[in-house]
């Protein structure tokens, strides 16, 4: 892949028959990849905390998309229970899954904790989609070209992880110091350590699922719009949004393409082509070194099984 390609949603193949499952699916870049993904035929679980804001989603794909094949059902990624349950119902109905893109997010709340005690952030962005990776994996391997595409940040370059605190199910260090953007970057690095860390045990087990990462540049969504935090309201939503910010359909290209392109590798880090990979179609971008680090890769998995009871039993 090449910053020549220039790929667009115009390149996704033939999904006909194939199920992808996209968290966070209601609005965003979410709903763009939802959008795409329908418009070429694929069988579109729409995974959302709120499933009513999930059924409108769903009606208005369904009129620019005639005879889209969609399923709305509830996620609370900040609820380990409910991951559980989405799990389950999901496994089922369906004894393959072809795609997951692990594109829900939150950022800069307050400091919060979820229904296990964990840092809000740090629960959704990760905790979360690292269970729903691990309880769906069995139904990903019996997949079709199956993939699972993680979406980080460029902020991940950002991020540092104590992992003194975070085995105390505090990615907030627990301090009243707490940064908002801080456990933000801190959780989108975990994503990024989380789907490089997949790629090499999936790669060690000679898994046909292929891991890949994606980050979407700066894209107008309601992420920045709907932060409690106003000083990042402020600044990231309504002040550089309006200028520097792409629209979700040109965001949502990076993981399109990781969840989609038949020259998509395993291990691929996906992200914008432009200058500070902030806008722009969709190449391949370098991860930050502690991402990739083994280590890193190594502890921040066994902390995440502990954190949240799920185990890769057939990746060790």
């Amino acid at each position: 892949m090449t910053r020549s390609s220039h790929w667009n949603a115009d390149r996704i193949p033939d999904l006909a028959g194939r199920v992808l499952v996209v968290t966070g699916a209601n609005s965003g870049l979410g709903l763009a990849t939802t959008r795409e993904l329908a418009r070429r035929g694929g069988h579109v679980v729409l995974a959302v905390r709120d499933e009513r804001r999930g059924r409108e989603a769903a009606l208005g794909i369904a009129r620019e998309v005639p005879g889209a094949r969609l399923d709305v059902r509830r996620l609370d990624l900040a609820d380990l229970d409910s991951v559980r349950d989405f799990a389950g119902k999901l496994r089922a109905d369906h004894e393959r899954i072809d795609v997951l893109v692990n594109n829900a997010g939150v950022m800069a709340p307050p400091r919060t904790l979820s229904a296990q005690g964990h840092e809000l952030q740090f629960a959704v962005n990760h905790l979360g989609h690292f269970a729903l990776t691990g309880l769906l994996l069995d139904r990903l391997s019996a997949g079709r070209d199956a993939r699972v595409v993680t979406v980080s940040s460029v902020q991940h370059r950002k991020g540092r992880i104590d992992f003194d605190a975070l085995e105390n199910g505090d990615g907030a260090q627990g301090t009243p110091r707490y940064s908002p953007m801080g456990a933000y970057n801190r959780s989108k690095l975990a994503n990024a350590v989380f789907g490089h860390e997949l790629h090499r045990r999936l790669t060690a087990a000679g898994s046909p699922v292929r891991s890949l990462l994606a980050h979407p540049g700066y894209t107008a969504t309601n992420l920045q719009n709907e932060t409690p935090v106003a000083l990042v309201r402020l600044v990231f939503g309504r002040v550089l949004g309006p200028l520097l910010a792409q629209a979700p359909r040109t965001g949502a290209l990076p993981q399109l393409y990781a969840a989609t392109a038949p020259d998509a590798e395993g291990g691929a880090f996906i992200g914008p082509d432009g200058r500070g990979e902030l806008r722009g179609a969709p190449t391949r971008v370098a991860l930050a070194p502690t991402a990739a680090d083994p280590e890193t890769g190594r502890r921040l998995w066994e902390l995440s099984e502990t954190l949240t009871g799920v185990r890769y039993e057939t990746l060790g």
